[in-house]
């Protein structure tokens, strides 16, 4: 391995989202990790310096103190504040506005063109259902994928997720975004990929759940507009040929919420 690919292997999942959605994670990943390294810095900075200043070669007789001075009340109340205030108050603060403007403020699906995509968690797969033509979920004419996502470029999807069987975490490393799949629990989800964007990118299992929860793998393929409605529209031929309507796992979907 070279120095360039070194140094590369540290980098984050390249960033395919529309601009203020998967950099605000990023930055506020940065943020802590520089902050945790000064503060580590300071305290390595702190017990060199005891070690230095107050060894038996300067200090023949032990110092014995019990810390109840003012000065000690004083100076730890100073540093807890300090990291309470840079670190737990700011995270808070800043991942409750993050939340409240981008991940929680779902599109209006009555307004604005949105895809909607049903995913069921599985040990040990993901299964991908799409409203066929008639626009409506779990009928014979729905797309379903295993494992395989697609979706088109620049459009945002909603994403409503449930769990066959166990806790699984669907996980867009691309987007920085995560959402638990639970049983009996219906989990939502947003996102919107910029619109040059094309190619396959990871879906992954973010929970452990269970034995081969490494297998918990699929597929996110970004396609054009165009590419991606000719996908859609051979695959509703193509389900409604094959579809088993008396196979009880035909209609694991539910009525969009």
């Amino acid at each position: 391995m070279n120095r360039d690919d070194f140094w590369a292997s540290f980098a984050p999942p390249r960033d395919i989202s529309v601009e203020g959605f998967a950099s605000r994670i990023d930055w506020l990943f940065n943020y802590i990790t520089i902050l945790d390294a000064v503060y580590f810095a300071l305290v390595c900075a702190g017990l060199v310096g005891f070690c230095f200043f107050y060894s038996s070669k300067r200090h023949p007789t032990p110092y014995f103190t019990y810390g109840n001075k003012p000065k000690h009340f004083l100076s730890t109340m100073a540093i807890g504040l300090a990291v309470f205030l840079t670190i737990d108050l700011f995270i808070a603060t800043r991942s409750n506005t993050d939340l409240q403007e981008v991940y929680w403020n779902f599109p209006d699906e009555k307004s604005e063109d949105v895809l909607r995509v049903q995913v069921q968690a599985q040990q040990w797969a993901w299964n991908f259902r799409y409203a066929g033509p008639d626009g409506i979920f779990n009928t014979l004419d729905d797309v379903v994928t295993l494992n395989d996502l697609r979706i088109p470029a620049g459009k945002k999807v909603v994403f409503q997720l449930t769990s066959k069987d166990v806790i699984h975490s669907f996980y867009l490393p691309n987007f920085r975004v995560k959402v638990d799949a639970m049983p009996g629990r219906i989990s939502r989800m947003w996102i919107q990929s910029k619109e040059e964007e094309r190619g396959r990118f990871e879906v992954a299992c973010a929970e452990m759940c269970g034995t081969y929860h490494y297998k918990m793998a699929a597929a996110m393929t970004l396609l054009s507009p165009e590419d991606f409605a000719d996908w859609e529209r051979e695959a509703a031929v193509i389900a409604l040929a094959a579809k088993d309507p008396d196979h009880p796992e035909a209609l694991w979907g539910w009525e969009w919420e």
